[in-house]
């Protein structure tokens, strides 16, 4: 991915990082788009949690989450 681009996966709950080839920055969001758990550089051919909370999963690039300060509780607004 590049900066600035990332993958909104709607109706997750959980992801996986089979086959790909670097980390990633994951964060869980719930239906009003606040950030209910996040993931600083999940590592390749690794399984995330289950994340009961959640109804979107954003995959960003690794160091995104830091870069930002994006942390549990922040609310986001979502320009799809």
């Amino acid at each position: 991915m590049e900066e600035g681009e990332g993958l909104v996966l709607k109706g997750e709950k959980s992801i996986h990082t089979f086959f790909m080839r670097f980390p990633i920055d994951v964060v869980y969001v719930n239906e009003e788009w606040r950030v209910v758990r996040v993931d600083r550089a999940m590592s390749p051919n690794r399984i995330g949690p289950l994340v009961f909370w959640a109804t979107y999963v954003l995959e960003l690039p690794e160091g995104v989450i830091q870069a930002t300060g994006t942390a549990v509780g922040d609310q986001l607004v979502a320009q799809i």
